[in-house]
């Protein structure tokens, strides 16, 4: 099914919209779950800070107001239907375009600059910048995009260590458990702790950044890997760090773990934090104008 020039601007503008919503709106299930840590915290100083997180989500969904002043890494991940005649580079220009209309517009902070001279265009864009990851669904005629805007607290709380089989599983535990405690209050916790397991050194770092977008409460299908994230979860929230690492019961509001196959002599491991935000957006489009948004 092919699509016309209409569909691309739709693109535009609703990639402009997820990323200026994602900043203001945290998702049902992120709420809930910061409500119900709150309801259980035993700690003084954690029960004021889950307070403050309350308000802070009420302010911006009540008053148009961004949540965190961290615009964050504008990231997508773009399921294209297996039916649709898409041309990709005009795709990739859209997606751009609303992310700058999106910083523009608003107006956001730009936050991505160049490496070494650190030049800012003030557009929450540049080269490589959004990151944008390409995946296909057979006997799809939708368009699905999934946008993130990860904040630097969170994004420099990003670990990889190639791990030999010998290791095995307590091998991946305790690197999982160390970087979480390392990482103390610097990812704004309780965090969303993503994993990922296999597949290459570049492959297992975007395994464990997709893995915090999931829903909260949401377990991996694999039943050895849904037990491992429910242990992990629960011996993180045994270490006290606590929110914003001021002490408390919960440092953690979820682990989620995504795996895939990888060389025999291989057992790579890798850790990226989400903040307690976990800032997400999704949407439809459907080749004849429709559209669904959603978290």
């Amino acid at each position: 099914m092919g699509v016309t020039q209409q569909f691309y601007d739709l693109v535009e503008n609703v990639c402009r919209d997820l990323y200026i919503q994602s900043l203001k709106e945290i998702p049902p299930d992120v709420i809930a779950a910061i409500r119900r840590a709150a309801e259980r915290e035993t700690k003084e100083v954690g029960r004021r800070i889950f307070s403050h997180y309350l308000q802070s989500i009420d302010l911006g969904r009540t008053q148009n107001m961004i949540v965190c002043q961290d615009t964050g890494i504008p990231i997508y991940w773009v399921d294209i239907g297996g039916n649709l005649e898409i041309n990709g580079a005009r795709l990739t220009e859209a997606i751009v375009k609303g992310t700058e209309r999106a910083t523009r517009e608003h107006p956001l902070r730009s936050s991505i600059v160049s490496p070494l001279g650190r030049k800012n265009r003030q557009t929450s864009t540049g080269e490589r910048i959004p990151v944008i990851h390409y995946d296909f669904v057979p006997d799809s005629d939708e368009l699905n995009i999934l946008f993130m805007p990860k904040g630097s607290g969170s994004e420099n709380m990003s670990f990889l260590k190639m791990l030999v089989p010998a290791d095995g599983v307590a091998g991946i535990k305790r690197f999982v458990l160390e970087q979480v405690v390392g990482a103390g209050a610097k990812p704004c916790p309780p965090t969303i702790v993503g994993v990922g397991i296999g597949g290459s050194s570049d492959l297992c770092m975007s395994l464990a950044k997709k893995a915090t977008t999931r829903p909260l409460g949401s377990k991996n299908p694999d039943p050895e890997l849904a037990a491992m994230e429910e242990e992990l979860l629960g011996a993180i929230n045994q270490t006290g760090i606590g929110p914003q690492g001021l002490g408390g019961d919960t440092t953690a509001l979820a682990v989620h773990i995504e795996s895939a196959w990888t060389h025999i002599t291989c057992n790579p491991v890798a850790v990226n934090l989400q903040c307690w935000r976990a800032e997400r957006r999704r949407a439809k489009i459907w080749p004849d104008g429709r559209t669904e948004l959603g978290f």
